[in-house]
Protein backbone atom coordinates (compact mmCIF):
# COMPACT_ATOMS: atom_id res chain seq x y z
CA UNK A 1 0.00 0.00 0.00
CA UNK A 2 1.16 3.53 -0.71
CA UNK A 3 1.26 5.91 2.23
CA UNK A 4 1.42 9.70 2.15
CA UNK A 5 3.34 11.20 5.05
CA UNK A 6 3.24 14.89 5.90
CA UNK A 7 6.31 15.84 7.94
CA UNK A 8 6.98 19.25 9.50
CA UNK A 9 10.71 19.85 9.99
CA UNK A 10 13.04 22.62 11.06
CA UNK A 11 14.17 24.53 7.97
CA UNK A 12 17.86 23.70 8.49
CA UNK A 13 20.66 22.46 6.22
CA UNK A 14 20.97 18.66 6.17
CA UNK A 15 17.41 17.81 7.27
CA UNK A 16 16.45 16.39 3.88
CA UNK A 17 19.60 14.24 3.84
CA UNK A 18 18.84 12.84 7.29
CA UNK A 19 15.22 12.02 6.41
CA UNK A 20 16.09 10.43 3.05
CA UNK A 21 18.99 8.60 4.68
CA UNK A 22 16.66 7.05 7.24
CA UNK A 23 14.58 5.54 4.43
CA UNK A 24 17.69 4.37 2.54
CA UNK A 25 19.32 2.73 5.59
CA UNK A 26 16.19 0.68 6.18
CA UNK A 27 15.78 -0.27 2.52
CA UNK A 28 12.51 1.62 2.00
CA UNK A 29 11.89 3.33 -1.31
CA UNK A 30 10.59 6.88 -1.49
CA UNK A 31 8.23 7.05 -4.48
CA UNK A 32 7.73 10.81 -4.26
CA UNK A 33 9.25 13.57 -2.17
CA UNK A 34 8.41 17.26 -2.17
CA UNK A 35 9.67 19.77 0.34
CA UNK A 36 9.16 23.48 0.75
CA UNK A 37 8.96 26.28 3.25
CA UNK A 38 5.65 26.80 5.07
CA UNK A 39 4.03 30.09 6.08
CA UNK A 40 6.68 30.12 8.84
CA UNK A 41 10.11 30.46 7.18
CA UNK A 42 11.76 28.47 9.98
CA UNK A 43 9.62 25.38 9.18
CA UNK A 44 9.42 23.26 6.03
CA UNK A 45 6.83 20.66 5.11
CA UNK A 46 7.86 17.41 3.44
CA UNK A 47 5.31 15.32 1.62
CA UNK A 48 6.67 11.78 1.28
CA UNK A 49 4.96 8.98 -0.61
CA UNK A 50 6.32 5.55 0.25
CA UNK A 51 5.18 2.00 -0.26
CA UNK A 52 4.81 -0.51 2.54
CA UNK A 53 2.31 -2.14 4.82
CA UNK A 54 0.99 -0.37 7.90
CA UNK A 55 3.59 -1.97 10.18
CA UNK A 56 6.50 -0.84 8.01
CA UNK A 57 5.18 2.72 7.79
CA UNK A 58 4.52 2.79 11.53
CA UNK A 59 8.18 1.86 12.10
CA UNK A 60 9.35 4.56 9.68
CA UNK A 61 7.19 7.16 11.46
CA UNK A 62 8.67 6.16 14.84
CA UNK A 63 12.20 6.45 13.46
CA UNK A 64 11.47 9.80 11.84
CA UNK A 65 10.03 11.06 15.12
CA UNK A 66 13.42 10.40 16.76
CA UNK A 67 15.21 12.82 14.42
CA UNK A 68 15.89 16.06 16.23
CA UNK A 69 14.80 18.35 13.38
CA UNK A 70 11.40 16.65 12.95
CA UNK A 71 8.57 18.63 14.55
CA UNK A 72 5.54 16.52 13.62
CA UNK A 73 4.69 13.56 11.38
CA UNK A 74 1.30 12.50 10.09
CA UNK A 75 0.36 9.58 7.90
CA UNK A 76 -2.48 11.28 6.04
CA UNK A 77 -3.25 8.30 3.80
CA UNK A 78 -6.54 7.56 5.56
CA UNK A 79 -7.51 11.24 5.91
CA UNK A 80 -9.44 13.35 3.45
CA UNK A 81 -6.81 15.45 1.74
CA UNK A 82 -6.14 17.47 -1.38
CA UNK A 83 -3.05 16.53 -3.37
CA UNK A 84 -1.41 17.94 -6.45
CA UNK A 85 1.61 17.40 -8.61
CA UNK A 86 3.00 19.31 -11.55
CA UNK A 87 4.11 17.72 -14.81
CA UNK A 88 5.97 19.33 -17.71
CA UNK A 89 5.85 17.44 -21.01
CA UNK A 90 7.83 18.31 -24.12
CA UNK A 91 6.00 16.78 -27.07
CA UNK A 92 6.71 16.64 -30.80
CA UNK A 93 4.30 19.05 -32.42
CA UNK A 94 4.46 19.41 -36.16
CA UNK A 95 2.11 22.02 -37.56
CA UNK A 96 -0.43 19.38 -38.62
CA UNK A 97 -0.72 18.00 -35.07
CA UNK A 98 -0.79 21.24 -33.05
CA UNK A 99 -4.55 21.69 -33.21
CA UNK A 100 -5.20 18.21 -31.82
CA UNK A 101 -2.58 18.70 -29.08
CA UNK A 102 -4.15 22.03 -28.13
CA UNK A 103 -7.55 20.32 -27.79
CA UNK A 104 -6.04 17.76 -25.39
CA UNK A 105 -4.40 20.58 -23.42
CA UNK A 106 -7.77 22.34 -23.13
CA UNK A 107 -9.60 19.17 -22.04
CA UNK A 108 -7.13 18.71 -19.17
CA UNK A 109 -7.15 22.43 -18.30
CA UNK A 110 -3.41 22.41 -18.85
CA UNK A 111 -1.31 25.17 -20.43
CA UNK A 112 1.20 25.44 -23.23
CA UNK A 113 4.17 27.20 -21.67
CA UNK A 114 6.63 27.07 -24.58
CA UNK A 115 6.35 26.81 -28.35
CA UNK A 116 9.32 25.63 -30.39
CA UNK A 117 9.60 25.10 -34.10
CA UNK A 118 8.54 21.44 -33.81
CA UNK A 119 7.80 21.11 -30.10
CA UNK A 120 5.43 22.25 -27.37
CA UNK A 121 6.02 22.21 -23.63
CA UNK A 122 2.85 21.58 -21.69
CA UNK A 123 2.29 22.24 -18.00
CA UNK A 124 -0.40 20.33 -16.15
CA UNK A 125 -1.22 20.49 -12.44
CA UNK A 126 -3.56 18.10 -10.68
CA UNK A 127 -3.99 14.84 -8.87
CA UNK A 128 -1.81 11.93 -9.95
CA UNK A 129 -4.57 10.41 -12.10
CA UNK A 130 -4.91 13.61 -14.12
CA UNK A 131 -1.18 13.92 -14.79
CA UNK A 132 -0.98 10.26 -15.79
CA UNK A 133 -3.96 10.68 -18.12
CA UNK A 134 -2.52 13.69 -19.96
CA UNK A 135 0.79 11.87 -20.30
CA UNK A 136 -1.01 8.87 -21.83
CA UNK A 137 -3.02 11.15 -24.16
CA UNK A 138 0.10 12.91 -25.44
CA UNK A 139 2.22 9.77 -25.85
CA UNK A 140 1.06 9.07 -29.46
CA UNK A 141 2.50 12.45 -30.56
CA UNK A 142 5.95 11.55 -29.23
CA UNK A 143 7.01 12.62 -25.78
CA UNK A 144 10.55 13.94 -26.01
CA UNK A 145 11.03 14.83 -22.37
CA UNK A 146 8.98 14.66 -19.18
CA UNK A 147 9.56 15.89 -15.64
CA UNK A 148 7.21 15.91 -12.66
CA UNK A 149 7.26 17.19 -9.14
CA UNK A 150 6.52 15.00 -6.19
CA UNK A 151 3.08 15.03 -4.65
CA UNK A 152 2.18 17.80 -2.25
CA UNK A 153 -0.81 17.31 0.02
CA UNK A 154 -2.88 19.06 2.67
CA UNK A 155 -5.53 17.58 4.95
CA UNK A 156 -8.97 19.05 4.43
CA UNK A 157 -10.71 21.18 7.03
CA UNK A 158 -8.25 21.12 9.89
CA UNK A 159 -5.08 22.87 10.85
CA UNK A 160 -1.87 20.87 11.02
CA UNK A 161 -1.64 19.38 14.48
CA UNK A 162 -5.41 19.34 15.10
CA UNK A 163 -6.75 15.81 15.47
Amino acid sequence: MRHTLSVLVENQPGVLTRVAGLFARRGYNIESLAVGETHDPSISCMTIVAGGDDLVIEQVVKQLDKLIDVIEIRDISESEYVDRELILIKVKAEASARGEIMQIVDIFRARIVDIGQDTLIIECTGAEGKTQAIEKSLKPFGIMELVRTGKIAMVRGQKYGDD
